[in-house]
């Protein structure tokens, strides 16, 4: 089920009104509706992903059990393993399964052995990743004894399942969502409004920028061989703001959703646009899938408290793992390896946490030092979301070709260039607001702060519902269901 979908337009309301007036005052029931409701949303693309989901559910709950019923170490690892290889063997089954194999055939092809192969027609659960990550957290938690094992099997299944962030996130620590479950909720006016406010500007990103963007960018990346330098510079542009705001959109709509119902989400996204160096949007960009690799692989391997090679190898491992987390395409990895090389030097001369603040901190606009740093950056993170949007490293070597040609000075010729008269405004008037509310969880949050006056702002509030409306229809999925 879509967030930006007529069902979801009627599915909310309902679980909401449910929840609160009619199981508001028995905690068991609402998590009870909340996991057949979690259940429902999922199985609205396809039930039959639904016994994996439960799988792992069930294999996780019973691992924590297992380590909670023995103090031997031995014994409790062996239940870690159980939670390991089942959740990453469906992982790496459902979403890697054709990739090694054509990877295993391309590689003979290149010493000139033809060797014949069969891949499976695999359909890839649509969150797979996202679900794995987060019910892998507990199994690894409770094996370090950093949380007990709950013995309430709906919480954690409904942990596990939660509809809000089930399919592109925030994927939620064990430690900070787990226990909400087991919390007496009240329903909280003010959380509530603010919860709306937050999924209405996520459907702005998602609804006006994203899929308008989005639009553009499938013209221009599936004509780039016929296309001059200056358009392909406008399709990679484009793309870096409707990836930013299709994903954040969603964070967004989620972590909104999630506070309606009483529950706080991890804020996934801090204008990572806006940052001064490779590091800093690391810090700022899906927050919550660099702080999961950061704890359960960075670290573990020694993280930065090792040699200088080890170093560079942890770095490199971090980030060739999350660019093959995203999706099995060497393409992923090519965009996590240019990442890390770009990474690299900050953490050797030991500048990778030097921005750690907001930018323009007590200040209106940001300085020349920041402006120009924040400008490099971008143009860093946008060259390397090529390799990103490209189907084949081969197709993103030759947009890098033609882009980095004379033609990057003339004036852009591809039919669809008129229609970006509009649309440059319109993303600028989104760059302002984030601007603005740089400071906040949400860039409207802000902005509904410095409105005094009530009727005003419910008239931007009324005017980004017409935007969306206006815009709605386009039909495009969230762009991270594919991972």
């Amino acid at each position: 089920m879509l967030f930006n979908s007529l069902e979801f337009a009627i599915f909310l309301p309902v679980v909401f009104g449910l929840y609160w007036w009619v199981f508001g005052k028995n905690m068991r029931a609402q998590n009870v509706l909340l996991l057949i409701a979690s259940y429902i949303f999922y199985g609205w693309w396809d039930y039959r992903f639904l016994a994996l989901i439960a799988l792992s559910t069930v294999v996780d709950f019973l691992a924590g059990q297992g380590m909670k019923s023995t103090h031997s170490n031995s014994r409790r690892k062996q239940w870690l393993w159980v939670s390991l290889i089942v959740n990453l063997g469906l992982l790496g089954f459902f979403k890697y399964f054709n990739f090694f194999i054509e990877s295993f055939v391309d590689a003979f092809a290149l010493i000139g052995l033809d060797v014949q192969s069969t891949t499976l027609d695999i359909i890839l659960p649509v969150g797979i990743s996202f679900y794995t990550f987060q019910t892998l957290s507990y199994t690894i938690d409770v094996y370090r004894r950093k949380i007990e094992p709950t013995s309430d099997f709906i919480s954690f299944a409904t942990y596990v399942a939660f509809f809000p962030q089930l399919v592109a996130g925030p994927i939620e620590r064990a430690a900070h969502l787990l226990p909400q479950f087991g919390k007496a909720r009240r329903f909280d006016y003010s959380k509530s409004v603010d919860g709306l406010r937050q999924i209405l500007w996520g459907l702005v990103k998602k609804v006006v920028i994203a899929d308008t963007c989005g639009e553009y960018v499938d013209i221009i990346f599936a004509n780039s061989a016929n296309l001059e330098g200056s358009s392909l510079a406008i399709g990679a542009i484009l793309f870096a703001f409707q990836i930013y705001g299709d994903f954040s959109g969603y964070s967004d709509i989620a972590v909104g959703t999630a506070r309606l119902l009483g529950f706080d989400l991890m804020q996934n996204f801090a204008n990572p646009y806006f940052s001064r160096d490779i590091a800093e949007f690391w810090r700022r960009w899906h927050i919550s899938l660099s702080t999961w690799f950061r704890d359960y692989v960075y670290i573990p391997l020694g993280g930065s408290r090792v040699g200088r090679s080890k170093r560079i190898r942890n770095v490199f491992i971090i980030f060739l793992v999350s660019g093959f987390w995203h999706g099995a395409n060497w393409t992923f990895i090519a965009w996590g390896a240019l990442h890390a090389i770009l990474f690299i030097p900050l953490l050797l001369s030991n500048k990778n946490r030097s921005h750690l603040n907001v930018v323009a901190e007590g200040s209106v606009f940001p300085s020349l030092t920041e402006l120009l740093s924040m400008m490099g950056t971008f143009v860093l993170t946008t060259l390397a979301w090529i390799f990103f949007r490209a189907d084949t490293i081969g197709e993103a070597f030759a947009y890098f070709t033609s882009l980095f040609d004379v033609s990057l000075i003339d004036v852009p010729h591809y039919s669809g260039y008129r229609d970006l008269v509009w649309l440059v405004p319109l993303v600028l008037t989104f760059v302002w607001v984030e601007w603005i509310g740089r400071r906040r969880k949400y860039a409207i949050e802000e902005l509904s702060n410095r409105l005094k006056n009530p009727a005003l702002r419910y008239a931007v509030y009324f005017a980004l519902m017409a935007f969306i409306f206006a815009f709605a229809g386009k039909d495009q999925q969230f762009i991270y269901f594919q991972f």
